[in-house]
């Protein structure tokens, strides 16, 4: 008498379930398409304008965040090191080079899931144009440890995964059609543990 209600019951728990699954999944796999790649560093240039995908309008729907007009800025984020290894709160990394020009960027670190990772407050969880030390002819150098480096350090928790987003701000790069031909800085994995 109950076997047919209960088999539907089973049926439609594992219909709904099964779609809320791959529709999370979905989301969480890509934050869009038309990536752009330069080295280690990615960017979604598309993602925060009207001729996004579905995917990418969804994800902005679902991070809840205020994105920038293709005008205003472009995030990118870096997730491995130049060898393609993944950035991980063990190691050290030297971060070499220059920006894109910009007006103003900012450096920091976040979790995989883009939540800023937990840190004590007295140490330099970010590093911004403004702050950053450069040499004679513009560079910078930038230490990125859980332990502390000499001038530009840029503090990760100990353990575990982060990503790396670099923010450029009012940047004609992020109107630009141009961006296979720009230079963004490297990351070189420097050492793991005691090494």
């Amino acid at each position: 008498m109950f076997r047919v209600p209960f088999l539907i019951a089973i049926a439609l728990v594992i219909a709904f379930g099964g779609g809320i699954w791959s529709t999370l999944a979905a989301l969480n796999a890509t934050v869009g398409f038309g990536a752009i790649k330069l080295g280690s560093w990615e960017a979604f240039p598309e993602v925060q304008t009207a001729a996004a995908d579905p995917y990418a309008k969804s994800h902005r729907a679902n991070a809840g965040k205020l994105l920038y007009a293709s005008a205003e800025g472009l995030v990118f984020t870096a997730a491995a090191d130049e060898s393609g290894a993944r950035l991980s709160g063990n190691c050290s990394y030297r971060l070499t080079g220059h920006t894109p020009p910009a007006r103003f960027w900012t450096l920091f670190a976040t979790s995989p899931g883009a939540a800023p990772p937990p840190a004590r407050s007295d140490l330099p969880m970010a590093v911004n144009s403004r702050t950053v030390l450069r040499d004679g002819e513009g560079n910078f150098d930038i230490a990125i440890s859980a332990t502390a480096e000499p001038g530009n350090w840029l503090a990760v928790p100990a353990g575990g995964t982060f990503r790396l987003t670099l923010t450029l701000l009012d940047t004609p790069t992020a109107g630009s059609s141009g961006l296979i031909d720009l230079t963004m800085p490297r990351i070189v994995r420097i050492g793991c543990g005691n090494a």
